[in-house]
């Protein structure tokens, strides 16, 4: 706390979220990893995820405010200011899943007098439109501070948006570290483990072609969303149905990625995935694609091995080396466990929010 403000400092921080995802899951790791004399406010469209997010912190104030579905929903946008006019918090941190996310909330934050506005940016999307494009660049250089959880992204995000290289600083995610109880280890020899929304992004279908080039690993794929259906044919097209289990979502990954040997992500974008710090928490080494912030993640052939994206036989050919060498596995997993441990924890990251809390109320 700098020596000019002796009171304590009060923080609003905003989601727009209704369902539980990677910027969420950061979110709740910041906000369970902030100074205690912090009086924070959790404000959120959906009572669940505010919930959710709110037990990381004991006593934690919440704030519910109707989504507002567009440009002329007047009434949710006019919670949105009454609810922020009422709080008047020193600073107001949106946690945005993709760039156009928490426009409603941010505006009415920079309509708050004596509030300093933070966005903090998770997966660079393209906008839908010029006007959308625009009206991001406008209230992007308006904020007391724009962060990027990963260099790269950040990079990505300046471009797309069209604001001036290096305004978006990084503030890398982290995760707390706890003790996990691994299930039992569902099959004998090798496993690998997949974790992710079922979507084109995540790449699943680079993987289901790769695994049939690795006669004999089994997968464990985590997660749902639209493409499952489509991910379960062509499993059964490549014959590999009793090689693969998708078991949907689970809360706490975890569990899951403890007896594996392998986490593999294969997307063909993405930010800074958090499953890929569980994993280095856990002593997992990690095969990725070389996208978004992800080797400022994963250091090739230190903690892990990155290939190019959409590349079926670099990927063939990098869990071939991981699961036939199995010192090398715990060596890099044993690398990763300790750069995740120095550089990727909660109390890191909270501790680089709250300096920045300082600067830009000096």
């Amino acid at each position: 706390m700098s020596a000019s403000r002796p009171e304590p400092l009060r923080l609003a921080v905003y989601s727009d979220a209704t369902e539980i995802g990677g910027a969420e899951r950061a979110l709740g790791a910041l906000i369970g990893a902030l100074r205690p004399d912090i009086e924070l406010t959790l404000i959120g469209v959906d009572e669940e995820v505010v919930a959710r997010l709110a037990a990381a912190r004991p006593g934690c104030a919440t704030v519910i405010v109707p989504p507002v579905r567009s440009k002329c929903d007047l009434r949710p946008i006019l919670a949105h200011l009454r609810a922020l006019r009422r709080l008047r918090p020193d600073v107001f941190q949106a946690s945005l899943r993709h760039p156009w996310s928490c426009q409603y909330g941010i505006a009415a934050a920079l309509l708050t007098p004596g509030t300093r506005v933070v966005a903090v940016e998770h997966l660079p999307v393209p906008p839908s439109g010029w006007i959308q494009r625009r009206l991001k660049r406008t209230t992007s250089r308006r904020l007391a501070a724009h962060v990027s959880v990963g260099t790269r992204s950040a990079r990505a995000l300046e471009s797309l948006i069209g604001l001036e290289p290096g305004s978006i600083r990084t503030i890398h995610n982290g995760i707390a570290e706890v003790e996990s109880k691994p299930i039992p280890r569902p099959v004998p020899g090798p496993l690998v483990v997949a974790v992710g929304r079922l979507s084109r992004q995540k790449g699943f279908d680079i993987l289901f072609h790769a695994l049939a080039e690795l006669p004999g690993v089994p997968l464990l794929l985590i997660g749902d969303g639209p493409e499952r259906n489509d991910l379960e044919r062509l499993r059964d097209e490549l014959a590999l149905a009793e090689r693969v289990r998708m078991i949907g979502w689970v809360d706490d990954v975890r569990p899951y990625l403890a007896p594996a040997d392998v986490l593999v992500v294969p997307s063909r974008w993405e930010s800074f995935p958090l499953v890929i710090l569980e994993a280095m928490f856990l002593g997992l080494p990690v095969v990725a694609s070389a996208v978004g912030s992800i080797d400022e993640e994963v250091i090739d052939g230190e903690t892990g091995l990155v290939i190019p994206a959409e590349d079926t036989n670099a990927l063939v050919d990098a869990l071939g080396k991981l699961l036939g060498d199995s010192e090398l596995r715990a060596t890099l997993g044993r690398r990763g466990k300790e750069i995740a441990r120095e550089r990727f924890s909660a109390t890191r990251m909270a501790a680089e929010f709250e300096a920045l809390y300082d600067e830009i109320l000096r």
